[in-house]
């Protein structure tokens, strides 16, 4: 079994450097004020966004490495992936998760302490080759029916403007990954390198990527995995995925 696996993995990852070779490079590093970043960007219109949690990686999480086993039974390999929101000590969703055109977690409006409801909080979502970041009211009053969606929180930019409660002085510095929505429809994610504050990371997604809402999705277990820059997080796991999924050749 363990040969199996390492034999699927690297298969894998011949596939996917041979597929970033062939396409321009989704991944990039930035320097914005103190911190430094790896921002990736993908098109809805063109690459297939997915959220995997507990209907597909089961009620203990999983890794980068098991997801890809699974989708490589499957005929297909992730390009990229991300953790994709917060969840419980037993791996389910915080707040709202469609995986697959299916709920498996509810719209969480409730006001609690921690980031989550640091309110404004939001959902990011994908449907019929768009995406969005949406305030967690204004996606309730929208009635959409997405593919793909998860709920975290706080916002880091809504409609143009930076979260009102995040401080430019602020003294929290955490390594932090979040979502936005770029002008010309294309999501960046992005993942800093170094410890950050909310502010500063805000200003990243409303000031170099020019996203009018980006939302933040966690901060202790921020990861990546991105074969394109030989970047692979395998201490992760996680209860939910966010991956850019290809189909095999062949």
């Amino acid at each position: 079994m363990r040969a199996i696996l390492f034999f699927s993995t690297l298969f894998a990852a011949f596939v996917l450097r041979s597929t970033a070779m062939a396409e321009p490079p989704k991944c990039a590093e930035i320097e914005h004020l103190s911190g430094r970043y790896t921002a990736c960007t993908f098109d809805p219109a063109k690459e297939t966004i997915r959220l995997y949690g507990a209907a597909t990686l089961g009620k203990g999480g999983a890794s980068y490495d098991q997801l890809n086993t699974y989708l490589l039974h499957n005929r297909q390999h992730m390009s990229f992936a991300m953790n994709g929101g917060m969840y419980h000590p037993d791996y389910g969703p915080v707040g709202l998760l469609v995986e697959h055109g299916r709920e498996t977690g509810a719209l969480n409006r409730e006001d609690a302490f921690g980031n989550f409801f640091l309110k404004p909080n939001g959902v990011f979502w994908v449907g019929e080759g768009k995406a969005g970041v949406m305030e967690t009211e204004a996606y309730a009053k929208a009635g959409l029916s997405p593919q793909e969606a998860t709920q975290s929180g706080p916002m880091l930019v809504v409609d143009g403007n930076i979260h009102p409660k995040f401080l430019a002085d602020g003294t929290s510095f955490q390594i932090r990954n979040g979502v936005g929505i770029m002008p010309d429809g294309r999501v960046a994610f992005v993942i800093s390198k170094n410890p950050v504050r909310f502010h500063d990371f805000a200003t990243l997604f409303r000031d170099r990527l020019q996203c009018r809402n980006a939302l933040f999705l966690d901060g202790s277990i921020s990861s990546l995995y991105s074969p394109e820059i030989r970047r692979h997080d395998r201490r992760a796991v996680m209860g939910t995925i966010i991956a850019v999924v290809k189909n095999l050749p062949g």
